[in-house]
């Protein structure tokens, strides 16, 4: 009589969608995956897989094993008004996503990689947060037209303003960057910059922007990864061991990460954890057998897309810069930049010089005024070049010009072109006046 039972089994999917399955009793989790491939239209799942919830834990299914082993006594006691819960999740990262031959299973493969996004911990890894921002806003939202440019007509004024907020106030924040992150920065400074990213993937269909943000996301520390909990020894109440399952290996947190890596003859130290039951154990060493089978057999087809991609990168080359000048300018301050610089007025005097150096100067200012990071920081502070008449050229002694110690800051100097070529030209007048009195400049 229980044989002929009928349970209902509810999945649900990456994308906050579900799918209703009707099995029975003793179906086992293959009735299942092929009641979920009919409803989705495809041949095969690749990269994902069925989970069951256990100790708020996600344990993939042995599909040859029946469910009543998941379930417990509460499946032959269930009946047809209560579903058992079962989640559709990766279980196979992928270093490409064009690996995924189905459409649909590679949107729920960005799916989850979005959701896991949102909760990442990956605090050394900012700037990736607003690629990954972008490639999203692209995929999602599509063409971003760009900015209108300012017109100093008071009539449309009001018109450009309220222009720029629609162009700003296109998307939430909360849904495409985790919550430390918008702490750290606010809301107003991501709702800025991150549409200059978006615009800049202006054209870039749906499907390669989820390429794009497929392979973005494979770098996250936290993200391509399945996190198992673990005891290290057998009588502890509460699990201290994260053992993650990552593109091409184990991760293991204690405290601080660390990789476990093969070395020479394999001669490492026995590794001993311990999970809650015996389950866990079980399908945990299943997961990691079959990963790391599936990235020995993808290897060949990986190395091919890979040398496909630098192909077309060769071709097309962009950047884009976000600069939080603001906090820059409090850096500056506080490394004292201010008033180091206020003791230093460089008065240099015109004099005659050859066409070769003057070329070398140019060069100079030239470099430096094609970088974008120098051009948008050097608003920030002015300095002034003093030109007197050509009477008499005065150059200090290098080791009386104290204030190129206190120039040194964290990261590069950030100062106007025109400043440099100051200091290039006085350190020339050194080495002249040097060469003039027969003083060797080595």
């Amino acid at each position: 009589m229980r044989t002929s039972q009928k349970r209902q089994v509810c999945v649900l999917l990456p994308n906050k969608q579900h799918l209703d399955c009707t099995v029975r009793v003793k179906h086992r989790g293959h009735e299942v995956l092929n009641s979920v491939l009919k409803q989705l239209g495809v041949s095969e799942l690749q990269v994902l897989g069925l989970a069951v919830l256990r100790d708020n834990e996600y344990l993939f299914l042995d599909l040859e094993q029946k469910l009543s082993n998941y379930f417990g006594k509460t499946w032959n006691r269930g009946s047809l008004t209560v579903p058992f819960i079962l989640f559709l999740r990766v279980k196979y990262y992928v270093e490409s996503g064009q690996l995924i031959l189905s459409s649909k299973v590679q949107d729920l493969y960005y799916a989850e990689l979005r959701q896991k996004l949102l909760h990442s911990q990956s605090r050394h890894q900012e700037a990736l947060f607003f690629q990954l921002a972008a490639s999203a806003l692209q995929a999602e939202v599509g063409d971003l037209e760009p900015r209108p440019e300012g017109n100093d007509d008071d009539e449309e004024e009001g018109g450009e303003k309220g222009q720029e907020r629609k162009h700003r106030l296109y998307f939430l924040p909360e849904d495409y960057f985790p919550s430390w992150l918008i702490k750290r920065r606010g809301r107003d400074f991501l709702l800025q910059h991150c549409p200059v990213l978006h615009v800049e993937l202006r054209g870039v269909t749906r499907s390669q922007a989820i390429l794009q943000f497929i392979k973005e996301a494979g770098i996250l520390q936290d993200g391509p990864v399945t996190f198992y909990r673990m005891r290290e020894k057998k009588k502890e109440l509460r699990s201290s061991i994260l053992l993650g399952v990552a593109l091409k290996g184990i991760h293991i947190y204690q405290g601080s990460r660390f990789e476990i890596s093969a070395v020479g003859s394999l001669c490492l130290p026995k590794l001993v954890y311990y999970t809650p039951s015996s389950l866990h154990s079980k399908h945990v060493l299943r997961h990691l057998s079959d990963s790391h089978r599936l990235h020995i057999h993808s290897r060949g087809a990986v190395s091919y897309i890979q040398q496909l991609e630098d192909i077309q990168a060769s071709h097309f080359y962009k950047e884009a810069y976000i600069c939080d000048t603001t906090r820059l300018a409090q850096r500056l301050q506080n490394n004292s930049l201010s008033s180091s610089m206020s003791e230093c007025s460089v008065a240099v005097e015109t004099t005659t010089w050859s066409k070769e150096e003057a070329y070398e100067g140019d060069k100079v200012a030239g470099r430096l005024n094609g970088n974008n990071m120098f051009r948008d920081i050097a608003a920030l502070r002015e300095f002034e070049l003093c030109v007197d008449e050509p009477e008499e050229v005065f150059v200090d002694n290098p080791a009386e010009v104290a204030w190129l110690a206190e120039l040194s800051v964290d990261g590069q100097v950030l100062l106007p072109s025109s400043y440099w070529t100051a200091v290039a030209l006085e350190m020339k007048q050194v080495l002249r006046r040097r060469a003039d009195e027969g003083v060797s400049v080595d």
